[in-house]
Protein backbone atom coordinates (compact mmCIF):
# COMPACT_ATOMS: atom_id res chain seq x y z
CA UNK A 1 0.00 0.00 0.00
CA UNK A 2 1.24 3.55 -0.67
CA UNK A 3 3.14 4.97 2.28
CA UNK A 4 1.32 8.29 2.19
CA UNK A 5 -2.08 6.56 2.25
CA UNK A 6 -0.97 4.43 5.20
CA UNK A 7 0.26 7.51 7.04
CA UNK A 8 -3.03 9.33 6.48
CA UNK A 9 -4.93 6.35 7.78
CA UNK A 10 -2.77 6.09 10.90
CA UNK A 11 -3.25 9.78 11.65
CA UNK A 12 -7.01 9.29 11.50
CA UNK A 13 -6.75 6.21 13.67
CA UNK A 14 -4.74 7.99 16.33
CA UNK A 15 -7.26 10.81 16.41
CA UNK A 16 -10.17 8.43 16.89
CA UNK A 17 -8.43 6.37 19.59
CA UNK A 18 -7.50 9.48 21.58
CA UNK A 19 -10.97 11.00 21.50
CA UNK A 20 -13.51 10.78 24.30
CA UNK A 21 -17.21 10.01 23.99
CA UNK A 22 -17.50 13.31 22.12
CA UNK A 23 -15.44 12.11 19.16
CA UNK A 24 -15.28 14.52 16.27
CA UNK A 25 -17.04 13.19 13.19
CA UNK A 26 -14.26 12.58 10.65
CA UNK A 27 -15.16 13.86 7.20
CA UNK A 28 -18.93 13.73 7.73
CA UNK A 29 -20.53 17.17 7.28
CA UNK A 30 -23.57 16.60 9.48
CA UNK A 31 -24.13 16.26 13.20
CA UNK A 32 -25.69 12.95 14.32
CA UNK A 33 -29.12 12.78 15.84
CA UNK A 34 -28.99 11.80 19.50
CA UNK A 35 -30.26 8.39 20.58
CA UNK A 36 -31.06 7.32 24.15
CA UNK A 37 -32.15 3.70 23.87
CA UNK A 38 -29.13 1.73 25.17
CA UNK A 39 -26.40 1.89 27.79
CA UNK A 40 -23.18 3.65 26.90
CA UNK A 41 -20.60 1.69 24.93
CA UNK A 42 -17.48 1.26 27.06
CA UNK A 43 -15.61 -0.95 24.58
CA UNK A 44 -12.89 0.67 22.48
CA UNK A 45 -13.81 0.59 18.78
CA UNK A 46 -12.13 -2.06 16.64
CA UNK A 47 -10.33 0.01 14.01
CA UNK A 48 -8.59 -1.22 10.86
CA UNK A 49 -4.87 -1.44 11.63
CA UNK A 50 -3.69 -0.59 8.12
CA UNK A 51 -3.19 -4.16 6.90
CA UNK A 52 -5.21 -6.18 4.43
CA UNK A 53 -4.78 -9.31 2.33
CA UNK A 54 -6.25 -10.03 -1.09
CA UNK A 55 -7.98 -13.41 -1.05
CA UNK A 56 -9.37 -13.53 -4.60
CA UNK A 57 -9.14 -11.45 -7.78
CA UNK A 58 -10.93 -11.05 -11.12
CA UNK A 59 -14.42 -11.44 -9.70
CA UNK A 60 -17.28 -10.28 -11.92
CA UNK A 61 -19.52 -7.74 -10.13
CA UNK A 62 -19.60 -9.49 -6.73
CA UNK A 63 -22.42 -8.30 -4.49
CA UNK A 64 -22.79 -10.26 -1.25
CA UNK A 65 -20.45 -12.22 1.05
CA UNK A 66 -21.38 -15.13 3.30
CA UNK A 67 -18.48 -16.26 5.54
CA UNK A 68 -18.23 -19.98 6.21
CA UNK A 69 -16.17 -21.94 8.68
CA UNK A 70 -14.13 -22.83 5.61
CA UNK A 71 -14.05 -20.20 2.86
CA UNK A 72 -16.89 -17.93 1.73
CA UNK A 73 -19.88 -17.84 -0.58
CA UNK A 74 -20.25 -14.94 -3.00
CA UNK A 75 -23.07 -13.76 -5.24
CA UNK A 76 -22.12 -12.44 -8.69
CA UNK A 77 -24.78 -9.96 -9.76
CA UNK A 78 -24.62 -10.11 -13.55
CA UNK A 79 -23.96 -13.82 -14.08
CA UNK A 80 -26.41 -14.80 -11.28
CA UNK A 81 -23.83 -17.30 -10.04
CA UNK A 82 -23.21 -18.40 -6.46
CA UNK A 83 -19.53 -19.09 -5.97
CA UNK A 84 -17.69 -20.98 -3.23
CA UNK A 85 -14.16 -19.72 -2.53
CA UNK A 86 -12.07 -21.99 -0.33
CA UNK A 87 -9.43 -20.95 2.18
CA UNK A 88 -6.86 -22.30 -0.28
CA UNK A 89 -8.05 -19.95 -3.02
CA UNK A 90 -9.98 -22.46 -5.12
CA UNK A 91 -13.30 -21.33 -6.55
CA UNK A 92 -16.30 -23.26 -7.75
CA UNK A 93 -19.69 -22.20 -9.10
CA UNK A 94 -22.14 -24.13 -6.94
CA UNK A 95 -25.31 -22.70 -8.45
CA UNK A 96 -26.88 -20.31 -10.93
CA UNK A 97 -30.20 -18.63 -10.19
CA UNK A 98 -32.11 -19.48 -13.34
CA UNK A 99 -34.92 -17.01 -12.67
CA UNK A 100 -32.55 -14.03 -12.66
CA UNK A 101 -32.82 -11.36 -15.35
CA UNK A 102 -29.83 -9.11 -14.61
CA UNK A 103 -30.08 -5.52 -15.87
CA UNK A 104 -28.91 -2.21 -14.47
CA UNK A 105 -28.65 -2.58 -10.69
CA UNK A 106 -30.69 -5.78 -10.67
CA UNK A 107 -29.62 -9.41 -10.78
CA UNK A 108 -28.40 -11.77 -8.09
CA UNK A 109 -28.02 -9.53 -5.04
CA UNK A 110 -28.01 -10.48 -1.35
CA UNK A 111 -27.27 -13.86 0.20
CA UNK A 112 -27.93 -15.07 3.74
CA UNK A 113 -27.20 -18.43 5.33
CA UNK A 114 -29.63 -19.87 7.86
CA UNK A 115 -27.63 -22.29 10.02
CA UNK A 116 -24.49 -24.20 9.14
CA UNK A 117 -26.06 -27.36 10.54
CA UNK A 118 -25.62 -29.85 7.71
CA UNK A 119 -29.04 -31.34 8.49
CA UNK A 120 -30.97 -28.07 8.25
CA UNK A 121 -28.99 -25.43 6.36
CA UNK A 122 -30.62 -23.05 3.87
CA UNK A 123 -29.04 -20.42 1.63
CA UNK A 124 -31.32 -17.48 0.84
CA UNK A 125 -30.91 -15.28 -2.25
CA UNK A 126 -32.51 -11.98 -3.30
CA UNK A 127 -32.87 -11.90 -7.07
CA UNK A 128 -34.29 -9.64 -9.77
CA UNK A 129 -36.34 -11.56 -12.32
CA UNK A 130 -38.08 -10.39 -15.50
CA UNK A 131 -41.17 -9.45 -13.49
CA UNK A 132 -40.21 -8.78 -9.88
CA UNK A 133 -37.67 -8.96 -7.10
CA UNK A 134 -38.01 -12.11 -5.04
CA UNK A 135 -36.41 -14.16 -2.31
CA UNK A 136 -35.62 -17.83 -2.92
CA UNK A 137 -33.83 -20.38 -0.82
CA UNK A 138 -31.80 -23.53 -1.40
CA UNK A 139 -31.14 -26.43 0.93
CA UNK A 140 -27.39 -26.76 1.50
CA UNK A 141 -25.42 -29.93 2.10
CA UNK A 142 -21.68 -30.50 2.44
CA UNK A 143 -20.95 -27.55 4.71
CA UNK A 144 -18.46 -26.16 5.45
CA UNK A 145 -15.91 -27.59 3.02
CA UNK A 146 -17.97 -28.67 0.00
CA UNK A 147 -21.33 -26.84 -0.11
CA UNK A 148 -23.88 -28.20 -2.56
CA UNK A 149 -27.25 -26.58 -3.34
CA UNK A 150 -30.63 -28.21 -3.80
CA UNK A 151 -33.42 -26.81 -5.96
CA UNK A 152 -34.72 -23.25 -5.55
CA UNK A 153 -37.79 -22.77 -3.36
CA UNK A 154 -39.73 -19.49 -3.47
CA UNK A 155 -39.93 -17.65 -0.15
CA UNK A 156 -41.39 -14.28 -1.25
CA UNK A 157 -42.34 -12.97 -4.69
CA UNK A 158 -43.87 -9.75 -5.99
CA UNK A 159 -41.40 -7.19 -4.66
CA UNK A 160 -41.49 -4.31 -7.19
CA UNK A 161 -38.44 -4.12 -9.46
CA UNK A 162 -36.82 -1.51 -11.68
CA UNK A 163 -33.55 -0.97 -13.49
CA UNK A 164 -32.36 0.82 -10.33
CA UNK A 165 -33.38 0.96 -6.65
CA UNK A 166 -33.93 -2.74 -5.97
CA UNK A 167 -32.52 -2.85 -2.44
CA UNK A 168 -31.41 -6.45 -2.08
CA UNK A 169 -29.76 -7.07 1.29
CA UNK A 170 -30.74 -10.15 3.32
CA UNK A 171 -29.83 -10.84 6.95
CA UNK A 172 -31.02 -12.97 9.83
CA UNK A 173 -31.54 -10.99 13.01
CA UNK A 174 -30.79 -12.00 16.60
CA UNK A 175 -34.48 -13.00 16.82
CA UNK A 176 -34.03 -15.64 14.10
CA UNK A 177 -36.22 -13.75 11.63
CA UNK A 178 -35.21 -12.98 8.04
CA UNK A 179 -34.91 -9.29 7.17
CA UNK A 180 -34.78 -7.91 3.62
CA UNK A 181 -34.21 -4.40 2.27
CA UNK A 182 -36.24 -3.32 -0.74
CA UNK A 183 -35.78 -0.25 -2.93
CA UNK A 184 -38.54 2.12 -3.99
CA UNK A 185 -38.19 0.90 -7.60
CA UNK A 186 -38.51 4.61 -8.56
CA UNK A 187 -42.19 4.40 -7.63
CA UNK A 188 -42.92 7.93 -6.38
CA UNK A 189 -44.67 7.73 -2.97
CA UNK A 190 -44.73 3.94 -2.94
CA UNK A 191 -42.17 3.88 -0.10
CA UNK A 192 -44.82 5.38 2.25
CA UNK A 193 -47.49 2.83 1.26
CA UNK A 194 -47.75 0.05 3.85
CA UNK A 195 -49.57 -2.08 1.27
CA UNK A 196 -46.51 -2.09 -1.03
CA UNK A 197 -43.35 -4.14 -0.46
CA UNK A 198 -41.20 -1.45 -2.12
CA UNK A 199 -39.07 1.07 -0.20
CA UNK A 200 -39.19 -1.01 2.96
CA UNK A 201 -37.36 -3.20 5.40
CA UNK A 202 -39.28 -6.47 5.56
CA UNK A 203 -39.31 -8.97 8.43
CA UNK A 204 -40.44 -12.55 7.95
CA UNK A 205 -40.13 -16.05 9.32
CA UNK A 206 -37.54 -18.27 7.58
CA UNK A 207 -40.30 -19.73 5.38
CA UNK A 208 -41.66 -16.29 4.41
CA UNK A 209 -44.52 -16.03 6.88
CA UNK A 210 -45.61 -12.90 8.75
CA UNK A 211 -44.38 -12.83 12.39
CA UNK A 212 -47.22 -12.17 14.82
CA UNK A 213 -45.27 -9.32 16.45
CA UNK A 214 -44.65 -7.33 13.26
CA UNK A 215 -45.76 -3.69 13.64
CA UNK A 216 -48.52 -3.85 11.00
CA UNK A 217 -51.08 -6.64 11.30
CA UNK A 218 -50.71 -9.27 8.60
CA UNK A 219 -47.87 -7.37 6.90
CA UNK A 220 -44.20 -8.16 6.31
CA UNK A 221 -43.40 -4.43 6.52
CA UNK A 222 -41.10 -3.64 9.45
CA UNK A 223 -40.15 -0.06 8.52
CA UNK A 224 -40.99 2.20 5.60
CA UNK A 225 -40.06 5.42 3.82
CA UNK A 226 -36.78 4.05 2.42
CA UNK A 227 -35.26 4.98 -0.94
CA UNK A 228 -32.70 2.24 -1.56
CA UNK A 229 -31.38 0.60 1.63
CA UNK A 230 -28.62 -1.96 1.04
CA UNK A 231 -27.08 -2.60 4.47
CA UNK A 232 -28.37 -4.29 7.64
CA UNK A 233 -26.55 -4.94 10.92
CA UNK A 234 -27.16 -5.40 14.64
CA UNK A 235 -24.72 -4.02 17.20
CA UNK A 236 -23.96 -5.93 20.40
CA UNK A 237 -26.40 -3.78 22.35
CA UNK A 238 -29.23 -5.25 20.23
CA UNK A 239 -29.95 -2.20 18.10
CA UNK A 240 -30.72 -2.64 14.40
CA UNK A 241 -29.11 -0.38 11.78
CA UNK A 242 -29.55 0.17 8.05
CA UNK A 243 -27.52 2.09 5.47
CA UNK A 244 -29.39 3.86 2.68
CA UNK A 245 -28.63 5.59 -0.60
CA UNK A 246 -29.87 9.16 -0.85
CA UNK A 247 -30.69 10.91 -4.10
CA UNK A 248 -28.84 14.16 -4.66
CA UNK A 249 -28.00 15.38 -1.17
CA UNK A 250 -27.76 12.93 1.75
CA UNK A 251 -26.91 9.28 2.24
CA UNK A 252 -28.08 7.88 5.56
CA UNK A 253 -27.34 5.59 8.49
CA UNK A 254 -30.63 4.80 10.22
CA UNK A 255 -31.43 3.26 13.58
CA UNK A 256 -34.37 1.02 12.73
CA UNK A 257 -37.44 0.95 14.94
CA UNK A 258 -40.49 -1.21 14.13
CA UNK A 259 -43.20 0.70 12.30
CA UNK A 260 -41.11 3.86 11.82
CA UNK A 261 -41.29 5.92 8.62
CA UNK A 262 -37.89 7.26 7.49
CA UNK A 263 -39.31 9.92 5.22
CA UNK A 264 -38.50 9.12 1.60
CA UNK A 265 -39.53 10.64 -0.78
CA UNK A 266 -40.98 13.47 1.32
CA UNK A 267 -37.66 14.19 3.01
CA UNK A 268 -34.02 13.21 2.47
CA UNK A 269 -31.56 13.18 5.35
CA UNK A 270 -32.09 14.96 8.68
CA UNK A 271 -35.28 17.00 8.31
CA UNK A 272 -36.42 17.60 11.92
CA UNK A 273 -39.94 16.70 10.78
CA UNK A 274 -41.88 15.02 13.59
CA UNK A 275 -43.79 12.94 11.03
CA UNK A 276 -40.64 10.97 10.22
CA UNK A 277 -37.62 9.37 11.88
CA UNK A 278 -34.35 11.17 11.11
CA UNK A 279 -31.12 9.32 10.30
CA UNK A 280 -28.46 9.08 13.00
CA UNK A 281 -25.75 10.12 10.54
CA UNK A 282 -25.77 11.52 7.03
CA UNK A 283 -23.13 12.02 4.35
CA UNK A 284 -23.02 13.85 1.06
CA UNK A 285 -23.65 11.40 -1.75
CA UNK A 286 -20.08 11.61 -3.10
CA UNK A 287 -18.69 10.57 0.31
CA UNK A 288 -20.68 7.40 0.81
CA UNK A 289 -23.23 5.78 -1.55
CA UNK A 290 -23.48 3.16 1.20
CA UNK A 291 -24.10 -0.50 0.55
CA UNK A 292 -23.06 -3.34 2.89
CA UNK A 293 -23.06 -2.88 6.68
CA UNK A 294 -21.72 -5.07 9.48
CA UNK A 295 -20.82 -4.84 13.17
CA UNK A 296 -18.14 -5.96 15.61
CA UNK A 297 -19.40 -5.31 19.12
CA UNK A 298 -20.93 -1.84 19.02
CA UNK A 299 -18.78 -0.63 16.11
CA UNK A 300 -20.32 -0.50 12.64
CA UNK A 301 -18.50 -0.83 9.31
CA UNK A 302 -20.16 0.58 6.20
CA UNK A 303 -19.09 -0.03 2.60
CA UNK A 304 -18.90 3.03 0.36
CA UNK A 305 -19.43 2.73 -3.39
CA UNK A 306 -19.32 6.27 -4.76
CA UNK A 307 -17.28 7.35 -1.73
CA UNK A 308 -14.75 4.56 -2.38
CA UNK A 309 -13.93 4.08 1.29
CA UNK A 310 -14.80 2.06 4.37
CA UNK A 311 -16.63 3.99 7.06
CA UNK A 312 -16.02 2.94 10.68
CA UNK A 313 -18.81 4.18 12.93
CA UNK A 314 -18.60 4.23 16.72
CA UNK A 315 -21.96 4.11 18.49
CA UNK A 316 -22.89 5.08 22.03
CA UNK A 317 -26.17 5.55 23.87
CA UNK A 318 -26.57 9.11 22.64
CA UNK A 319 -24.16 9.64 19.77
CA UNK A 320 -22.44 8.19 16.70
CA UNK A 321 -19.32 9.27 14.86
CA UNK A 322 -17.64 8.12 11.66
CA UNK A 323 -14.07 7.86 10.38
CA UNK A 324 -13.02 6.92 6.84
CA UNK A 325 -10.43 4.31 5.86
CA UNK A 326 -8.91 3.16 2.54
CA UNK A 327 -9.89 6.32 0.69
CA UNK A 328 -8.92 6.14 -3.00
CA UNK A 329 -7.13 2.79 -2.46
CA UNK A 330 -9.60 0.04 -3.28
CA UNK A 331 -12.19 1.77 -5.41
CA UNK A 332 -15.89 1.03 -4.95
CA UNK A 333 -16.71 -1.20 -1.95
CA UNK A 334 -19.98 -3.14 -2.20
CA UNK A 335 -20.14 -5.36 0.87
CA UNK A 336 -18.38 -5.78 4.21
CA UNK A 337 -18.97 -8.56 6.73
CA UNK A 338 -17.43 -9.49 10.08
CA UNK A 339 -15.93 -12.96 10.53
CA UNK A 340 -15.91 -15.20 13.58
CA UNK A 341 -12.21 -14.42 14.05
CA UNK A 342 -12.89 -10.69 14.38
CA UNK A 343 -11.56 -9.58 11.00
CA UNK A 344 -13.51 -8.02 8.14
CA UNK A 345 -14.17 -9.28 4.63
CA UNK A 346 -15.05 -6.88 1.86
CA UNK A 347 -15.58 -7.00 -1.88
CA UNK A 348 -14.83 -4.23 -4.34
CA UNK A 349 -17.30 -3.40 -7.08
CA UNK A 350 -15.29 -1.72 -9.81
CA UNK A 351 -16.66 -4.05 -12.52
CA UNK A 352 -20.32 -3.24 -11.96
CA UNK A 353 -20.44 -0.68 -14.78
CA UNK A 354 -19.84 2.39 -12.63
CA UNK A 355 -16.24 1.93 -11.53
CA UNK A 356 -12.79 2.03 -13.09
CA UNK A 357 -11.59 -1.57 -12.84
CA UNK A 358 -7.91 -2.36 -12.44
CA UNK A 359 -6.30 -5.51 -13.87
CA UNK A 360 -7.14 -7.60 -10.78
CA UNK A 361 -10.66 -6.31 -10.11
CA UNK A 362 -12.90 -7.18 -8.56
CA UNK A 363 -11.29 -8.43 -5.35
CA UNK A 364 -12.22 -10.17 -2.11
CA UNK A 365 -10.15 -8.67 0.70
CA UNK A 366 -9.68 -9.42 4.38
CA UNK A 367 -9.06 -6.36 6.56
CA UNK A 368 -7.29 -6.74 9.90
CA UNK A 369 -8.59 -4.75 12.85
CA UNK A 370 -7.01 -3.78 16.15
CA UNK A 371 -9.48 -4.57 18.92
CA UNK A 372 -8.03 -1.96 21.27
CA UNK A 373 -8.50 0.79 18.70
CA UNK A 374 -4.99 1.99 19.49
CA UNK A 375 -3.42 1.18 16.15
Amino acid sequence: MPANAYARRMLRLAAVAAASALLLCACSPAQPRAQNSAPANTTAPAMPNGEYDVLATQLDAPWSIVPLESGVLLSLRDSAQIVHLTDEGDRQVIGTVDAAAPAGEGGLLGLALHSEDTDDAWLYAYVTTATDNRIVRYSVTGLPHDPQLGSAVEVLTGIPKATIHNGGRLAFGPDGMLYATTGDATGDDIAHDVDSLAGKILRMTPDGGVPVDNPFDGSLVYSLGHRNPQGLAWTEDGRMWASEFGQNTWDELNLIEPGADYGWPTVEGIAHDESFTDPVLQWSTDEASPSGLTALGDTLYMAGLGGERLWVITTTADDAHAAAFFEDELGRIRDVVATASGSLLLVTNNTDGRGNPGPDDDRLITVHVNESGAG
